[in-house]
């Protein structure tokens, strides 16, 4: 669920944000093989998910929660996680390609998360958007891997925490201290 949440918070930004309505484009998440492109027949924007991984960022961590009742629970701290996309324009001529992703590029660095109002579901963190520079995974790398021609194309990263964790019951909270002392025993 995270993904496809994380993918469709991407999709309402992006069509709140482009001159790209469901009449005149798409937006989709399918592998841009020569299969799926040969199908391409509108304005066209691919994201492409071809990394998932451990963040460096540190563990998010959430603070506890209280019931009606007043018991607390916890969980450990949320791991984040990068989903990595490989971002493309597709339309009748290369111009307009580049004009369609000039677009999303710019929008893309506009934001820097995804705001709430975007997401479909309640997630455990923000999700943070950002414009990089894929070292391991090299644009030309991941077409070359797709079977397709190299394409004009940016990668964008998005960083959320993962749901890996349930909340359990905390241990109650320590308030008093009650020393339990015994006298002395007498030397004989």
């Amino acid at each position: 669920m995270l993904i496809s949440a994380v993918e469709d918070g991407i999709e309402n930004l992006l069509r709140a944000a482009l001159p790209l309505d469901r009449q005149h484009g798409d937006i989709s998440f399918e592998a841009p093989n020569s299969t799926w492109s040969t199908t391409v027949n509108r304005l066209t924007v691919n994201l492409f998910l071809y990394g998932v991984s451990r963040s460096a960022q540190p563990p998010m961590v959430q603070p506890d929660r209280r019931d009606a009742t007043g018991r607390v629970a916890r969980r450990f701290a949320l791991p984040m996680v990068e989903l990595s996309f490989l971002v493309s324009a597709w339309a009748g001529s290369a111009r307009d390609e580049h004009e369609l992703l000039s677009d999303v590029l710019t929008r893309s660095l506009t934001y820097s998360t995804i705001p709430a109002e975007h997401l479909n579901v309640s997630l455990d963190s923000t999700v943070q958007l950002a414009v990089a520079n894929d070292e391991k995974n090299r644009p030309r790398d991941v077409w070359s891997g797709l079977g397709g021609s190299l394409k004009a194309s940016f990668v964008l990263i998005a960083t959320v925490a993962a749901d890996a964790y349930p909340w359990q019951e905390a241990a109650p909270v320590v308030d008093r201290v009650t020393p339990a002392v015994r006298p002395k025993p007498e030397r004989p």
